[in-house]
């Protein structure tokens, strides 16, 4: 009993390890919360994915709503990938990675972006151009990083 315990919070751990370093925000290692990030762009809202239509991509699980929004992923994922993994763009642009809510997307220059919540969401939007900026320069330097 206590080997697969121990088994368990080791397979636990490194699970928690590879969701934290992940260059995709994929709690559950279902990319951008499971939502179908091809919705974003087609439907202007938040769609959650069905796991009947799943495509693996730079390690995480990504889920869309109709097979057009699957075929479409898998044809040019990286017009439909989030920047910066979907991680909050205002936490990069600072230089660290934070957790997003679907509800704070923003599509710029055809590119998606997530925010931590509404008044971040706000801030950022307030001075977008610079923030991008900064957030571009930041990525490369945190994406394989812990959050």
């Amino acid at each position: 009993m206590n080997q697969f315990l121990f088994a368990l919070a080791m397979t636990l751990a490194t699970l928690t390890a590879r969701a934290q370093q992940s260059e995709i925000f994929a709690p559950d290692g279902k990319a951008i919360k499971g939502y179908d990030v091809v919705a974003f762009f087609k439907e202007a809202k938040p769609v959650d994915g069905a796991d009947s239509l799943t495509y693996a991509y730079k390690g995480s699980d990504w889920l869309f709503a109709s097979r057009a929004n699957l075929e479409a992923f898998k044809a040019n994922p990286d017009k439909y990938v989030p920047q910066y993994g979907g991680y909050c763009a205002y936490g990069t642009s600072q230089g660290h990675k934070a957790p997003t809510d679907t509800d704070t997307w923003t599509i710029v220059d055809d590119k998606l972006y997530f925010n931590y919540n509404k008044k971040v969401q706000n801030n950022w939007s307030k001075n977008r151009e610079e923030l991008i900026k900064k957030a571009d320069e930041q990525w490369p330097l945190i994406k394989d990083k812990e959050k």
